[in-house]
């Protein structure tokens, strides 16, 4: 039988205008950017669809305004008729597929978003970190070349067969790099980012996260959540504010996470928020299913063609 996977967009795929046309489809969403703002203190509608990059590219607001659109862009589509078994993000998306899931309110997500991201930019601005995607060698290879060089530098995204993220300290990244092209990367691309994201160097912030919410209330799934710590269905939610304080400094397990939807039957992937990152993944990773992301009303009407609804 056909299962269908939801997949929330993570940090980095944010631009200017993101989300603009989903809400021209559906007005509805105009809700969203109203709960999220009243809990946030920003006006994220006008900070998805008017800011620059240089104002989006800031964590404290490009998470809350990536999890604002990928909850526009499941908004529209459910107004199409778009309904789906199970749930998963990539690092910041797995907040918007926790309310997607059932697991947090949205009013939630937000009030968790927004310190998460106040505690990762006041870590960022107090430590020197880099990431670096490493295209063209296996995750294996890339976990051997980071014990191979000076510092502190360790594999935090594995993101596909042929494409792993490292992270760690800036003069250790810049060490690997040179490491990993003397073993035949194809490519070496430096993430735009401020920090060494899902390392230990992420500790205070995850400190600083857990405090904050530990009194949230989390609810068992609806829908089934596969998880960027294992690759596997989450099916404890007894302590969640120390499974999201975890993320912060544990690797994303992403391609685990695809080999086993698809072993549970999973064969379409829609991906709802900016960018097409994830569909970019799941191509690289599987074969034999279908991936479609949708962030505007080519990809919305494209989606709804492919989907039936």
């Amino acid at each position: 039988m056909s299962k269908t996977m939801l997949l929330c967009s993570g940090q980095g795929s944010q631009y200017e205008g993101m989300g603009k046309q989903l809400l021209a489809l559906c007005p509805e969403a105009e809700a969203i950017y109203q709960c999220g703002s009243d809990i946030t203190g920003m006006d994220l509608k006008q900070l998805c669809l008017e800011a620059d990059a240089a104002t989006l590219a800031q964590t404290k607001i490009s998470q809350p305004a990536i999890f604002t659109t990928s909850l526009v862009a499941l908004k529209a589509m459910e107004k199409a008729g778009f309904t789906f078994d199970g749930a998963a993000g990539h690092s910041l998306g797995e907040y918007a597929a926790m309310v997607a899931s059932g697991m947090v309110s949205m009013e939630d997500g937000f009030r968790l978003i927004k310190e998460r991201a106040a505690c990762m930019q006041e870590c960022a601005e107090h430590q020197s970190g880099s990431m670096c995607a490493i295209l063209g060698l296996t995750p294996q290879q890339v976990e051997e070349g980071c014990t191979q060089v000076e510092g502190y530098v360790v594999p935090v995204n594995y993101n596909s067969p042929v494409q792993t993220v490292i992270a760690g300290e800036t003069a250790a990244v810049d060490a690997a790099i040179a490491k990993f092209t003397e073993m035949g990367a194809r490519r070496c691309v430096k993430l735009a980012v401020s920090a060494a994201f899902h390392s230990k160097l992420m500790q205070p912030a995850a400190d600083a996260f857990y405090e904050k919410i530990k009194d949230v209330k989390f609810s068992a799934p609806k829908k089934d959540f596969y998880c960027n710590l294992t690759g596997e269905l989450l099916t404890d939610v007894s302590d969640m504010p120390s499974y999201l304080a975890k993320h912060i400094v544990s690797p994303v397990r992403f391609t685990t996470e695809l080999n086993n939807m698809q072993q549970a039957g999973y064969d379409t992937f829609v991906e709802c928020g900016p960018g097409k990152v994830l569909t970019g993944l799941v191509k690289k990773t599987l074969s034999g299913v279908n991936s479609m992301n949708v962030e505007d009303e080519k990809t919305y009407q494209k989606a709804v063609e492919v989907l039936g609804l």
